[in-house]
């Protein structure tokens, strides 16, 4: 029925840590996963919130494009990732005049929505 796909790119965290917080979250029923993240300490949590809020968004608008009937809370997250993205280069001073370098990281991250009957269909297929 109904598969929305939400990214962001760029984002100044580490794709290490993004990725702490994306495997809370894979598999889990959306409104279960704002949950989860709405409480989760890590920094990660907030922009990837957003996101997965986004990806509920962009599956009622393709919803609604379509004429059919969305029920927000069967929406599973089908898939989850981050990929590494450019990293900014910086470098500090240091003793006797070195120089060293200090790499800022950023990642981009995806979140798949799909509803659960669709997530099943695509199971049984494969």
């Amino acid at each position: 029925m109904v598969e929305s796909i939400a990214r962001v790119r760029h984002i100044r965290i580490t794709p290490q840590k993004a990725r702490r917080v994306v495997d809370l979250i894979r598999g889990k029923n959306a409104q279960e996963a704002l949950a989860i993240l709405k409480f989760a300490p890590q920094a990660a949590s907030e922009p990837i919130f957003k996101l997965v809020a986004s990806g509920i968004a962009n599956a009622r608008v393709k919803a609604d494009k379509e004429n059919l009937r969305l029920n927000e809370d069967e929406l599973v997250i089908a898939r989850a990732f981050v990929d590494e993205g450019a990293t900014l280069k910086r470098f500090r001073p240091r003793a006797q005049g070195r120089a060293f370098r200090i790499n800022k990281r950023t990642s981009h991250i995806t979140v798949v929505l799909q509803t659960a009957d669709e997530l099943a269909a695509a199971k049984k297929g494969a």
